[in-house]
């Protein structure tokens, strides 16, 4: 029996009010807007039954990919012969804790919806966040920033789902912050289930003015109008990808329907029917042209999955 067949199986024995698609488009699922089916998506509405069904994918020997929003991800056209485990659709509830300054978040809420949760009960501390299009989880591991901001000054700790030791809770220390960087990218098998938060009191007007400012600037420098998957490149030490790219002469490159976006040279734009192949051919051309005239090695910051 193949591992989809046996995991249909044992999802509707023991979990029969899971959310769960077969063949699902992951261009429906990623701000990319490309990539070709996944043999099986769910969508836990909790982090029991999160956990009940990493258990169960291991039995079936599924390969287990856990999304947010899809927002940093390159996906092969010809799909993921594997299971999707998606967590922006139901494992989203944010909760104000008792002492009115810390937050707990579900890993799929948008940093957007955690923000403007923020921003409504006074407190101060996430405006950064509200731009960035991604989710708790996928912000806690990659340690997400904008305009001097980082997850990193707001996290106490983190709730994960270890395979090895079971569901812990990691401290700020634990979690090893850096750039574009945290605990979790060290152990892609963990699985971020939650997150705490401690904010600031503020003015909610004043916060909320912040937010929009922020808002505004990111509107002005980036392609926000066509699909992307954000900075496609991660920032080399002593320079700026994007800046690197604008002085090699790239800004409106090409390949097929995939564009170094000519608004902000650090992004590659969906420009409409842009493929997975579009996308790495551009991102391949990219890097050697800049490493042949400014002798730096771009660093893809996108994750890009391979059946």
């Amino acid at each position: 029996m193949l591992w989809f067949e046996s995991l249909d199986e044992t999802v509707k024995a023991y979990l029969p009010d899971l959310a769960w698609e077969c063949d699902a488009a992951m261009s429906r699922h990623t701000s990319f807007r490309i990539g070709g089916p996944a043999r099986r998506m769910a969508f836990p509405s909790s982090a029991e039954q999160l956990v009940l069904l990493m258990s169960f994918a291991h039995t079936c020997g599924a390969r287990p990919l856990v999304i947010g929003n899809g927002t940093n991800l390159l996906v092969p056209d010809d799909g993921l012969d594997r299971l999707v485990i998606n967590t922006s659709r139901n494992m989203n509830r944010l909760e104000l804790e008792d002492d009115g300054a810390t937050v707990r978040a579900e890993s799929g809420a948008t940093l957007a919806r955690l923000a403007d949760f923020a921003q409504k009960n006074g407190l101060a501390g996430l405006e950064f966040a509200h731009g960035i299009p991604g989710t708790v989880g996928g912000g806690v591991c990659m340690n997400a920033g904008a305009y001097d901001g980082e997850m990193k000054g707001a996290v106490v700790s983190a709730t994960v789902l270890d395979p090895e030791n079971g569901i812990r809770t990691l401290s700020s220390d634990e979690l090893a912050f850096g750039y574009r960087h945290s605990a979790l990218t060290d152990h892609p098998d963990w699985i971020s289930l939650r997150a705490e938060f401690r904010l600031q009191p503020g003015d909610p007007a004043a916060i909320r003015a912040k937010m929009n400012d922020l808002m505004d600037r990111r509107k002005a420098s980036q392609p926000l109008e066509f699909p992307s998957a954000g900075s496609i490149f991660k920032r080399p030490a002593g320079y700026f990808a994007g800046t690197l790219i604008d002085q090699c002469g790239l800004k409106g490159l090409t390949v097929g329907g995939a564009q170094v976006s000519e608004k902000h040279a650090g992004f590659i734009i969906n420009r409409g029917g842009a493929t997975c192949a579009d996308v790495l051919e551009l991102i391949s051309q990219v890097q050697e042209l800049v490493l042949a005239r400014k002798g730096v090695r771009l660093e893809p910051e996108v994750r890009m999955f391979k059946n």
